[in-house]
């Protein structure tokens, strides 16, 4: 059975960094994190693929990381430069099916954490 339970979520100012956790059982092909605002609708940030293979939002390139230590059974989230507009409920996701041109649609993911609040005051 699947479980994800996310950890690390919390308040940074502007320009800060936090790392997000999920401690994961069961085996899935696709893991990543999704994000959601208030009043908008849920948005792919990002995605590991079994074999290694990560892809980011555009919003989010070249400020956050997704990793994972399989040892562990735990996927992360550093999130550096952090903006208001990052502000929102994080989730990590995760499915058995491979990551595919889709990755960003929340209906490929069949298992979803409880999630975890980033807030960035402006």
């Amino acid at each position: 059975q699947v479980q994800l339970v996310e950890s690390g979520g919390g308040s940074v100012q502007a320009g800060g960094s936090l790392s997000l956790s999920c401690a994961y059982s069961g085996y899935t092909n696709c893991k990543g994190w999704f994000r959601q605002a208030p009043g908008k609708e849920r948005e792919g940030v990002a995605v590991l693929g079994s074999g290694g293979r990560t892809t980011y939002a555009e919003s989010v390139k070249g400020r956050f990381t997704i990793s994972r230590n399989a040892a562990r059974n735990t996927l992360y989230l550093q999130m550096n430069t952090l903006k208001p507009e990052d502000t929102a409920m994080y989730y990590c996701v995760a499915d058995e099916d491979f990551c595919g041109s889709r990755w960003w649609s929340d209906r490929e993911y069949t298992y979803w954490g409880q999630g975890t609040q980033v807030t960035v005051p402006s």
